[in-house]
Formats: structure tokens, C-alpha cells, sequence
């Protein structure tokens, strides 16, 4: 991770959160692997001047904010009827509040690091590890593993069972604090 102080304020305009979804079940073949944002949400970095490893790190995610960017696979493309019925369907499961996720430890290493915390969806709070990755200068891009059932999320279902979201999605997350507003 690089060599950072400041506290930094983070969203849309200085980074992005992306939700991937995959199928299964015998039917799937019929739905898509989704690519969903989140078009509004806010995170704090705080990184002391004794170093990353103390940095702080709390973010905000705007359940009623998803977008469907893509859909790859099925047995047709995605129409705009089925993005809506996708958010639709996904606000019911999902609900429209927020999650939240705070860092309670940061492991710094020389390609990006990882930052373990917590994640609260669904009424749920649960351990979360964001893997890092360094593009550059204060750019990170960060890969995690959600598995719905341990939020109490039970997974979209279809066709009477036999196409099924996988319980597990990966959260993508881009940030660059270069381009993120400093606190004060």
C-alpha cells in the first residue's frame, strides 16, 4: 500500500462498487450472470501519520442505488423489461437500506494488501476481507467474497427452483484518492 496520510472521502466521482452475480441449477442456462452497481455510496480513509497499517477505513452502500450494467450468458440478451424485473425482484430480497462495512484491521503489502472488517446487510453483521490491489499511486482496486446466506439472505430463486443465484457474489471496488476529496 503506498505511503499515505489524511483522511480522504471517497464515492461515485473518485471510485465505483460493483456487485458480479452467477447462476446455477438445472436451468442455468436461461438466466445471466449479472454486473450490477451501485450508484451511490460513500466511504472514509483515514491513514494516520504512523502509518497505513493504523488507517481506518468505513464505507456506506445505497441498496436502492443498483444499476444492471450487463448480463452475459442465457438464452437471450437482456431486455430493459428484464433489467427493471432484475431490480425489482432484487429490492425485495435486498430490501432498500444500506450496508455498511468498517475496517477493524489493515495488512499492508507491497502490491496493495488486504483490509478485514465487518460487514452489516440484512440486519446481519458478519467478518468481510476486502483483497487489495495497487494500480498506482493512491488507486486500489478490491475484490470480496459475499456469501448471502450469512447476512440472511435467502438467494433469488426461478422456474420453480431450477435457476438459482449462487449464494456466494464478489464485490468489486475501484478507488482513487488522488481524485478523492480530503478531509479536514
Amino acid at each position: 500500500m503506498d505511503d499515505i496520510t489524511g483522511s480522504f472521502r471517497l464515492g461515485p466521482d473518485s471510485g465505483r462498487v460493483v456487485i458480479k452475480t452467477g447462476r446455477a441449477g438445472l436451468a442455468a442456462r436461461a438466466g445471466h450472470d449479472l454486473t450490477i452497481e451501485v450508484t451511490r455510496w460513500s466511504a472514509t480513509v483515514t491513514v494516520p501519520g504512523d502509518g497505513v497499517a493504523a488507517a481506518e477505513v468505513t464505507a456506506e452502500l445505497d441498496l436502492g442505488s443498483l444499476a444492471v450494467l450487463e448480463g452475459t450468458g442465457g438464452a437471450k440478451p437482456l431486455s430493459d423489461k428484464d433489467r427493471r424485473d432484475i431490480l425489482n425482484t432484487a429490492g425485495k430480497i435486498l430490501g432498500r437500506g444500506t450496508a455498511r462495512f468498517t475496517s477493524s484491521r489493515i495488512i499492508p503489502a507491497a502490491s496493495g494488501g488486504a483490509i478485514e472488517g465487518t460487514l452489516t446487510l440484512g440486519g446481519a453483521t458478519r467478518p468481510a476481507r476486502l483483497q487489495l490491489v495497487s494500480r498506482g499511486p493512491g488507486q486500489y482496486r478490491g475484490t470480496a467474497t459475499v456469501r448471502q446466506t450469512d447476512h440472511g439472505i435467502t438467494p433469488y430463486t426461478g422456474f420453480f427452483g431450477a435457476l438459482k443465484l449462487k449464494d456466494e457474489v464478489t464485490v468489486e471496488v475501484e478507488a482513487d484518492l488522488t481524485r478523492a476529496a480530503r478531509e479536514k
